[in-house]
């Protein structure tokens, strides 16, 4: 998980070059979800059933449909790598939402300086944007695109998490991937655009489909369901890393002092938020 989402990040940038967003998020999540549902059924794993299949196609819907699609529609805005840097921010929204329910753990005055710690890297990378563009530049949209999608993610695992159910996780996951899939196909119907289909698109949105939703979400699944989220949250440490060397080998990415110096404040206020937050 740790290493496949942060090689995604690329391989959104590369279909996006062949393939609208707005069509990307649902034809990569319908197909994984299909194909996992089959494997699902063939193997005899048992399915959500009632209510709990209602929610969790519903999380489904937020973590994926919501998340990714932020996520996917930012990168038309701003590199990969950067995208990747301002998501290392969701387990602050993970875990201050985790605070909010009544038998949650509740943040402490760490949580505070975590976070302030976290916004002063953030404001590193898009402070020098807002001067130049104002608030409609392109590093502020897609900051707020993603951090939009963070909450949705963040919500929709903490409620996952939080859920009693005796269905097998790999089978929620493939449930959760379809019904993503399917929450987004009105829009992709809706702004159908033509495109062509290339090599390179098809490779990578193969690549999406097999390492960064079947393997990759399958195993943040089911690490959610075992590990503690403070524990699962540390994924988006490697995942800037991996995709800011791949930005900068592929697309020569800018990533230079300002955005090392970005990314070592941010992961120090998420380390304290995580370690004195609770």
């Amino acid at each position: 998980m740790c290493f496949f989402w942060g090689t995604t990040y690329l391989g959104i940038r590369i279909a996006l070059e062949s393939i609208p967003p707005l069509m990307l998020v649902p034809m990569r999540f319908i197909a994984s979800g299909l194909l996992m549902i089959t494997g699902c059924k063939l193997a005899g794993l048992q399915f959500p059933k009632g209510k709990d299949l209602i929610l969790t196609g519903l999380y489904g819907a937020m973590i994926l449909g919501i998340g990714n699609t932020c996520l996917t529609l930012s990168e038309k805005f701003i590199p990969s790598s950067l995208a990747a840097l301002f998501v290392t921010i969701s387990p602050i929204w993970m875990i201050g939402i985790e605070a909010m329910f009544s038998d949650g753990e509740k943040l402490t005055k760490g949580a505070v300086i975590g976070v302030a710690l976290g916004m002063v890297g953030v404001l590193i990378l898009v402070a020098p944007d807002v001067m130049r563009q104002g608030f409609g530049g392109a590093v502020f949209k897609g900051f707020l695109l993603l951090q939009f999608g963070g909450v949705a993610w963040s919500l929709g695992s903490i409620l996952q998490r939080r859920r009693k159910s005796e269905a097998n996780p790999v089978a929620s996951a493939a449930l959760q991937q379809f019904t993503a899939g399917l929450f987004f196909l009105p829009a992709m119907l809706w702004n159908w655009q033509p495109f062509t289909w290339t090599p390179t698109g098809i490779g990578a949105i193969l690549y999406l489909i097999t390492f960064g939703s079947i393997i990759g979400y399958t195993s943040y699944v089911i690490a959610l369901n075992r590990l503690p989220v403070a524990l699962v949250s540390t994924y988006t440490y490697i995942n800037p890393i991996v995709a800011a060397i791949l930005g900068w080998l592929f697309y020569r990415e800018p990533f230079g002092r300002p955005e090392i110096s970005a990314m070592a404040i941010i992961f120090a206020g998420v380390y304290i938020v995580k370690r004195f937050g609770h």
